[in-house]
């Protein structure tokens, strides 16, 4: 996911598988969640949640789209597991310091929290990858987007990867053929990528929509890019300079920061994408008219994101005997 909230308090206020047998296998875990998975076992799960990022939203708007990018970018390293939650051990590097990551993610005290009053209300039922999807929902909600059914039931991985998180989650300057294949490895289709994901750093569009970026992840557009805007271009160079201030942040749409609407597709049609990826969604390409459509429709785009989230959501997830409840997000059993 680029930066989604990737996130100093520093804002310049300038700128604001294989092949059948996988995907058998993969259909099989995702049939098993479900939607009222905790309705015995811990039947207070999801109010819990919602109240604590409720709260965290109104404390902090930046902290919704943090939230929202955790869960993308747990999904999209080894399916939606809670891995990218897990601290370094002896035996493993977890996938906090990888480049997408590191000293951008954000959220895990929240997190942290939020498993605290899970664990005292009902020990060791409720996964920290429920919690992420759960969360990444009630954010959207707290900020004025759509909701959707989050279907629950995904267990706790034992392992991170760091290699994976390096290599899986798409760069802030790839190009929409990237884009389309980064997304098509995880079983999302190209409408699901324009829903879903702005940029690559995996903030994605909604989450672009909302969250902030570094200044080393759009400096290379800001200086090189022909297809920007020159007077964004130039305010941009205001706070973020060809070298050095690496973590000064901008909004990665910045007509509306700290809501979950429609802007930022309008922005792109003004070539105001901030990443060099944001732009490919709208530069004489294949998906030009799904960002049309979404910048004159947001009843569209809403129902498309909700969609594309819960397709995210059931990416390889461990069900049933497989993986842990842990209870501690942070750390293994």
């Amino acid at each position: 996911m680029a930066s989604l909230s990737g996130i100093s308090s520093r804002t310049p206020l300038a700128l604001f598988f294989f092949f059948c047998c996988c995907c058998c296998f993969a259909a099989t875990a995702s049939a098993q969640l479900s939607s009222s998975f905790y309705n015995a076992s811990c039947p207070n799960a999801l109010p819990i949640i919602q109240s604590a990022v409720k709260a965290a939203v109104a404390k902090e708007r930046r902290m919704g789209a943090s939230l929202l990018r955790l869960h993308f970018h747990d999904c999209f390293v080894q399916g939606c597991d809670g891995s990218v939650l897990l601290d370094d051990t002896s035996s493993f590097t977890g996938e906090k310091t990888a480049g997408p990551n590191n000293n951008s993610l954000r959220g895990f005290d929240v997190v942290d929290a939020i498993k605290s009053k899970l664990e005292s209300a009902c020990n060791q039922v409720v996964s920290c990858a429920d919690i992420l999807a759960v969360a990444a929902r009630d954010s959207v909600v707290a900020l004025g987007g759509p909701s959707w059914t989050v279907q629950l039931g995904r267990r706790d991985s034992t392992t991170a990867s760091f290699s994976s998180a390096n290599s899986d989650i798409p760069r802030p300057d790839f190009n929409l053929t990237d884009l389309i294949s980064a997304f098509s490895n995880k079983g999302l289709a190209t409408t699901d990528m324009v829903a879903l994901s702005g940029s690559s750093n995996l903030l994605i569009v909604g989450a672009h929509t909302v969250g902030q970026a570094r200044c080393t992840t759009f400096r290379a557009r800001i200086y090189n890019d022909t297809d920007i805007d020159s007077s964004l271009a130039a305010s941009l160079r205001s706070s973020c300079p060809s070298s050095g201030d690496d973590d000064s942040l901008a909004p990665l749409d910045a007509s509306t920061p700290t809501a979950f609407d429609t802007c930022y597709y309008r922005n792109l049609l003004s070539n105001k994408g901030l990443l060099h990826s944001d732009q490919q969604l709208h530069g004489g390409g294949s998906t030009d008219s799904q960002v049309s459509s979404y910048a004159a429709n947001s009843a569209k785009f809403f129902g498309d994101f909700a969609s594309a989230m819960v397709k995210m959501g059931s990416i390889s997830p461990l069900t049933g005997s497989s993986g842990e409840i842990r209870t501690n997000c942070r750390k293994t059993n």
